[in-house]
């Protein structure tokens, strides 16, 4: 039987705004994946906690308050210290592009700008959580 993907939507920081989250999760929760929703002001310690408790196969970041460049990064280095880098992080939020290109340079696999289509995020999270299943197989 199939695993079905774990997906934890993490809000991190100080950021009170969770409206957008919570469309994501639910988007995500009826396209057929488990969510797991934090609810907000997590810590990155928090979000990876919680990643790894629920053996989560992505962790999705809603972020708005500017302080992607600290806290994504600082997710990132957790994962690495728990040698759990195999769970993918995605971005999402007002996050200028220079930043975007340069959290995927660090692991971010993918960043969505507000206004990004639901299908659109739903479809990139199948194909990339597919394209891991495939290279776990090899």
């Amino acid at each position: 039987m199939k695993k079905i993907p774990r997906i934890v939507v993490a809000k991190v920081g100080l950021d009170g705004h969770d409206r957008g989250a919570k469309v994501v999760a639910r988007a995500l929760r009826d396209a057929g994946f488990e969510v797991i929703y934090t609810g907000l002001r997590r810590t990155p310690e928090d979000v990876v906690q919680i990643a790894l408790q629920e053996d989560a196969d992505m962790i999705a970041i809603s972020i708005l308050s500017g302080a992607h460049m600290t806290l994504i990064p600082r997710v990132l280095n957790l994962l690495k210290e728990q040698n759990a880098e195999d769970i993918y992080v995605i971005a999402g939020g007002t996050i200028p592009d220079d930043d975007a290109e340069a959290l995927k340079q660090m692991g971010v696999k993918a960043v969505y700008p507000p206004g990004t289509l639901i299908e659109t995020f739903v479809e990139d999270i199948r194909r990339m959580l597919s394209e891991r299943e495939t290279l776990s197989t090899v």
